[in-house]
């Protein structure tokens, strides 16, 4: 069941992610600033740099809530509890549960997919669901991914994305036909992987060391990319 916003209505406190909190009212500022800029450390210098740590505690308790308990099992409520912040600055720094979803995609998968080669994407992957169980760890996506898929509509499209994305990168690394069915095993073998180790817990994955697993995974996947093609004439 989808949460109503909550005291705060997102059309009536989103106002993009420059605004910045209201400040505790301090010296005034003695140090050179450009025309026209607040000096470091005068009241709207440091309400810059709260409305920074804020929104970056807000995409960090958002990311391990999303991973641990799923979008719809997240409440905007819980998110802005553990990130010591009101509920009301989550809506005006990214409009909605949907557009901060949003951002930590784009921040953790999206961002991952962009700065790794293909050919260590599957790799970096798997090593990152192999040790994102505790919070903390940047990307966490495939975890998001995993408790979230299906399971709302207003999660769907963003993470529908991040699979395409993946697949397609992935595609491209055997070079043969049938290359998007290739990716899709692929695809499928590492989130059943993260589905066994992190939500179902099951022993001896869910202990395992990673660096054991990822060899081990690593090493059969390559055949998958070398084997001829399975398509006949």
């Amino acid at each position: 069941m989808r949460e109503a916003p909550d005291s705060a209505s997102p059309k009536s406190t989103a106002t993009g992610a420059a605004a910045s909190e209201p400040a505790v009212p301090g010296p005034a500022a003695t140090s050179s600033a450009a025309p026209g800029s607040p000096a470091p450390d005068s009241p709207a210098g440091e309400r810059r740099r709260d409305a920074g740590a804020t929104r970056r505690r807000l995409l960090d308790a958002a990311r391990d809530l999303f991973a641990e308990r799923g979008y719809e099992g997240a409440t905007v409520r819980e998110i802005a509890e553990r990130a010591g912040a009101n509920q009301a600055l989550l809506f005006r720094y990214f409009g909605s549960k949907q557009g901060l979803l949003t951002e930590v995609v784009a921040q953790g998968g999206l961002e991952q997919l962009r700065v790794t080669p293909p050919e260590e994407l599957f790799e970096t992957a798997l090593r990152s669901m192999l040790t994102s169980s505790a919070s903390g760890t940047a990307d966490r996506s495939l975890e998001v991914y995993l408790r979230s898929i299906g399971r709302g509509d207003e999660a769907t499209g963003t993470l529908r994305e991040l699979g395409e994305q993946y697949q397609s990168a992935l595609a491209a690394l055997s070079g043969a036909k049938d290359g998007a069915l290739r990716a899709d095993l692929a695809m499928a073998w590492l989130l059943g992987i993260g589905l066994m180790r992190t939500v179902v817990a099951r022993e001896p994955l869910a202990s395992a060391d990673p660096d054991t697993v990822c060899r081990m995974v690593v090493d059969t996947l390559d055949h998958l990319w070398s084997a001829p093609d399975s398509e006949t004439p």
